[in-house]
């Protein structure tokens, strides 16, 4: 009998520094600075003015639940009222009582209503075919803030597909304001093709999801709840065809192949891989390179191995090529990267 071979710990994600950022306008245009809530999830505040900085996902998950602990509230600052802590829960605690999707959406976007004065959340239609929950503000100044509309577009996408067991795949996302310089890190965050500078932000599913049941009961929502930093802002490894080729790349590394060696893996011709691919606002070659960022990191964090061989694992066909990359990734050439951190 022969042994199967084990499969290598994934390298913990990484995201753009510019999300933890992100987590703070609302205290920051406050005039709250926020540097002691990076260090209590252990970002650096100096991290913050590195081009290129990356912070894991597990310390954006760990910023978002120290921030509404330290001041009580769930939307962090970037509504005119405070959200204070056990409102999401009870939105959640609608959202199971209704019998199907529909229903639940329709009672969250209620008790929403009754929480905040600046903002709605909207069912919509699109023709017979698309659904879409829309963002509808009530005060400019509000609206200005684009990171509040990726905040509720996450958090509550993620909390309609928890409800109805995970069957929710996004058909697009659209956002009303003009595309970020960071955008690249919405790949993993919004597994679906993206729309810029739109009348209102909004996310959009197939119409007839919203007839599934909600599967969830008051002990999940308990669970859920109790992990909601990590369940709604953390990205998805398993979204789309993206999260496919990612895991094939994760179980072929040292190997590294190629888009044609990738695509006959899955079962598709290299064409249809890059169209499926760009049709979720990714490429080939960025999800490799995400990845390989990934284990570098990974890597310079919890080894010494020599830079030499740390290249040649991550394919690069020499030391030099892998200081280039990584400077243009990240900023900071790896031995200074490493010593840093």
């Amino acid at each position: 009998m022969t042994s199967r071979p084990s499969l290598k710990p994934a390298p913990a994600l990484t995201v753009g520094i510019e999300f933890a950022l992100n987590l703070l306008s609302g205290l920051r245009r406050r005039g709250i600075e926020g540097s002691e809530l990076l260090l209590e999830a252990g970002i650096p505040p100096e991290a913050l003015s590195q081009p290129g900085a990356r912070i894991s996902t597990l310390q954006l998950a760990t910023l978002l639940r120290t921030l509404i602990e330290r001041h009580d509230d769930e939307v962090l600052g970037m509504l005119s009222r405070p959200s204070k802590r056990g409102s999401f829960a009870l939105q959640v605690r609608a959202g199971i009582a209704g019998a199907t999707l529909e229903q639940a959406i329709r009672h969250i976007a209620h008790v929403f209503r009754l929480l905040h004065d600046d903002l709605s959340l909207v069912l919509v239609h699109e023709g017979p075919e698309l659904a879409g929950v829309q963002l509808c503000f009530h005060n400019p100044e509000v609206a200005a803030n684009p990171h509040l509309h990726e905040l509720v577009l996450r958090v509550y996408w993620r909390l309609f597909a928890w409800l109805v067991g995970g069957q929710l795949p996004a058909v697009r996302f659209d956002f009303a304001y003009a595309r970020p310089a960071y955008s690249e890190g919405y790949g993993p965050i919004f597994p679906a093709p993206w729309r810029f500078e739109q009348p209102h932000s909004a996310m959009w599913f197939q119409a007839a999801r919203l007839k599934l049941p909600v599967c969830r009961d008051e002990q999940a929502l308990r669970r859920f709840v109790a992990d909601a930093p990590v369940q709604v802002i953390l990205p998805r490894r398993d979204a789309g065809i993206s999260g496919q080729v990612r895991a094939h790349l994760q179980r072929a590394q040292p190997l590294w192949p190629d888009l044609a060696r990738c695509a006959e893996a899955l079962h598709l011709s290299p064409s249809t891989l890059q169209r499926r691919l760009a049709a979720e606002g990714s490429s080939f070659q960025s999800l490799k390179d995400q990845l390989r960022r990934e284990v570098a990191i990974y890597r310079l964090h919890t080894s010494a191995l020599p830079l030499g061989k740390l290249a040649l694992e991550l394919g690069f066909s020499d030391t030099a090529a892998f200081q280039r990359a990584f400077k243009r990734w990240t900023g900071l050439a790896p031995g200074s990267y490493r010593r840093t951190r």
